[in-house]
């Protein structure tokens, strides 16, 4: 099933890489290599995986009941470059303390965080790269 394959790597295998924060982006692909826009779809369309639709709206016709917090995922492809989507889905608090987004890839200086999640990321590397191949595929 997809996804249960889209849930798995984060919170079971994935060794965190390294990445370098420059003004208000990560420059550098998180794997080396460029996401998959399908799977990304399939990532943030989810609400088990990311729960991106609980505060995001974008262009999914079929989700019901989509969020209003946040900004509207549509055109994010135009907003961002692929650096700054990266910067803000590792850890948006970087850009802006005050966030409600929690952070998808840094597991340090966090509170509140269950033992059975605690140092490890809600994204993997490679899941990250894939929503921001699909949020780079949303142009106005």
């Amino acid at each position: 099933m997809l996804v249960a394959a889209l849930v798995a790597p984060a919170l079971a295998q994935d060794a965190r890489r390294a990445y370098v924060v420059e003004d208000d982006a990560i420059r550098e692909s998180l794997t080396g290599k460029p996401g998959d826009a399908e799977r990304g779809r399939a990532i943030v369309g989810n609400r088990q995986v990311g729960l991106c639709l609980l505060c995001h709206a974008g262009p999914f016709p079929e989700e019901r009941f989509q969020g209003n917090l946040a900004p509207d995922l549509s055109g994010a492809g135009s907003r961002w470059s692929e650096g700054q989507l990266r910067l803000r889905i590792v850890d948006a608090a970087s850009l802006n303390p005050a966030t409600i987004m929690p952070p998808y890839y840094r597991t340090e200086g966090l509170d509140r965080v269950a033992r059975s999640f605690a140092e490890k990321p809600i994204f993997s590397a490679e899941q990250i790269e894939d929503v921001i191949a699909y949020l780079r595929t949303l142009r106005d």
